[in-house]
């Protein structure tokens, strides 16, 4: 079972989705799913070198709407084993070189080295408060999960894979998915948002017991 996730590392609600996602496979331990991550950018028009957190957020949210929003992520968060430090997150960035790192450690080391690298950069940015435009910090993070250093060096220096993700987020959008987390199951289903580890199960049977149609 494919179970594809557009995402953006500096999406709170993909965090929770992803810990939820978690919970639903634990769920059904007899199901062979294949994680792939793909490119969702919140911010595509954000420069390269980010922005301060104070001033996207107030023109975002307004800075009284913004505590609420998030007292409520981090409540929401605690219930998942996230330890959201908003509070001392300075910039945000533009995660386009988050996404090609992201890509780039699946041809790597496949789907399971992928998935422990965006646990590392969600970590990274949602509970250490580092600055994921930063290379240096993917790099930590790609060390972290057995990711060669100096390979990911190279291949971030370059700009391989650049106008991929530019593209793959372009497609997302023409998809109809206009906000995330978004899980593509087989694609063919899809489930929208961090929804509870309960709402994945109807989809899991549909994959499951999905015949093609004479001919097809």
């Amino acid at each position: 079972m494919l179970v594809e996730i557009y995402s953006d590392v500096i999406c709170p609600w993909c965090f929770i989705g992803k810990r939820r996602l978690e919970r639903a496979q634990a769920m059904r331990p007899d199901a062979r799913m294949e994680i792939r991550w793909r490119t969702f950018q919140l911010n595509p028009w954000m420069p390269a070198e980010g922005m301060s957190r104070a001033e996207y957020l107030t023109a975002k949210f307004g800075s009284a709407d913004a505590r609420r929003v998030y007292e409520n992520i981090h409540r929401i968060g605690q219930g998942e084993g996230i330890d959201f430090a908003f509070e001392r997150i300075d910039r945000t960035p533009s995660t386009i070189d988050a996404h090609r790192l992201i890509r780039w450690s699946a041809a790597e080391g496949g789907s399971t080295a992928q998935n422990a690298l965006v646990e590392a950069l969600y970590r990274a940015y949602f509970m250490e408060a580092l600055d994921l435009g930063r290379h240096e910090v993917l790099l930590d993070a790609a060390d972290s999960v057995g990711v060669d250093r100096e390979a990911a060096r190279r291949f971030l220096a370059s700009d391989e894979d650049r106008a991929t993700v530019r593209s793959e987020d372009a497609t997302a959008r023409q998809m109809g998915i206009q906000g995330v987390p978004c899980f593509i199951v087989d694609k063919r289903y899809a489930v929208s948002g961090a929804q509870e580890p309960e709402y994945f199960m109807p989809l899991f049977d549909l994959a499951a017991n999905f015949t093609p149609a004479a001919g097809g």
